[in-house]
């Protein structure tokens, strides 16, 4: 640092605040700073700031070793956003939802003595893991249990099944069939509530659940039972894997989307513009969940007071053309049949 400040000809103390964003430093002097800095290729000793702050510039993040777009999403989102803010991340990935796994993963980020800890684990166990934790470690949780104090940052699970559900039943449908995640996962849980708020609303009959996991083939084997129905001509999947299982199911019966059958699904996978028919699909702004998270985990790591201890981001619904729009003449809710395969 002290070779920085030499080249660009100011003092040692203007160089540490161009490098922690102060903002009372002159354009023409940060920009020499910098300059100096590149030229140098300078870079700052995180443990040694550490020490000096007092602070860690380690963020330690638990979460789900897995490719599901929601968890990978907001991983990558949180990262993205804790690297802009100067600090740097450190992820242990289980391989299982449950309480030991996590604690382990929560026992050695403590033992890395990082700045606070984000959990991206939506499932029960991962909150019972959590309550080991002492109180005076900064903590956020990522789409957990509404009911428990932790704090946490959440996507409205159930506003974006409702905006789901009441698309596909103001599309003309006399009621909407639901593919659901697994039972312990909270995200399943919401999405359950906002599809039976959006029935219950419209007046319309609620269909029995049909149970999956967050797979593409569980969504096929769904679909393959729900294909052989005619009476289901609206489907609104818990997420895209699902989705697009059931599309191939229902090309495979001859129930044609959205012709016969509507399918609106959740996440907004990359991939899902591009499903046949393209995917309608609710997306989550996980780029806000990040944001919100190391705001609150912030808050808690410098000792300031966090207000509210909740904080949810709305998704929204992307339409495409898995559903069939009643303006269309060629619409036909409840009249489709399921054709025989040759």
């Amino acid at each position: 640092m002290a070779d920085v400040a030499r080249l660009a000809g100011v003092s040692h103390q203007t160089v540490s605040r161009v490098l922690n964003g102060h903002p009372y430093v002159q354009k023409q002097t940060r920009s020499r700073v910098r300059a100096a800095i590149e030229e140098l290729g300078y870079r700052p000793n995180r443990v040694a700031r550490a020490l000096v702050t007092g602070r860690s510039q380690l963020i330690g993040v638990v979460a789900q070793n897995t490719t599901l777009c929601g968890p990978v999403s907001l991983l990558a989102a949180f990262e993205q956003v804790a690297v802009t803010a100067g600090f740097v991340v450190t992820a242990h990935r289980v391989n299982a939802l449950d309480r030991e796994s996590i604690t382990k993963a929560l026992e050695r980020h403590r033992d890395q003595r990082v700045a606070g800890i984000v959990v991206i684990a939506p499932t029960a166990s991962a909150h019972d893991a959590v309550d080991t934790v002492p109180p005076d470690v900064p903590l956020v949780m990522v789409d957990g249990d509404v009911e428990r104090s932790t704090p946490l940052v959440t996507v409205d699970q159930a506003a974006g099944a409702l905006a789901a559900t009441t698309h596909l039943l103001e599309a003309g449908h006399r009621t909407v069939w639901h593919v659901s995640g697994p039972s312990d996962w909270f995200d399943s849980l919401g999405r359950i509530k906002g599809w039976r708020s959006a029935l219950a609303a419209a007046g319309a009959e609620e269909p029995p659940i049909v149970p999956a996991d967050w797979s593409a083939a569980s969504g096929y084997r769904a679909g393959q039972v729900l294909a052989r129905m005619p009476e289901v001509t609206a489907i609104f999947a818990a997420n895209d894997h699902l989705a697009l299982g059931i599309l191939r199911a229902m090309h495979e019966r001859g129930r044609r989307v959205p012709h016969d059958v509507s399918v609106v699904g959740f996440d907004d996978v990359p991939e899902a513009a591009y499903f046949i028919p393209p995917l309608t699909t609710v997306k989550p702004d996980f780029g806000a969940v990040a944001r919100d998270a190391l705001d609150l985990l912030m808050a808690q790591i410098d000792g300031n007071p966090i207000g509210e201890v909740r904080r949810t981001s709305t998704p929204t619904l992307v339409s495409r053309d898995s559903v069939r729009l009643a303006s269309d003449p060629a619409f036909r809710t409840g009249r489709a049949r399921p054709r025989k395969r040759s």
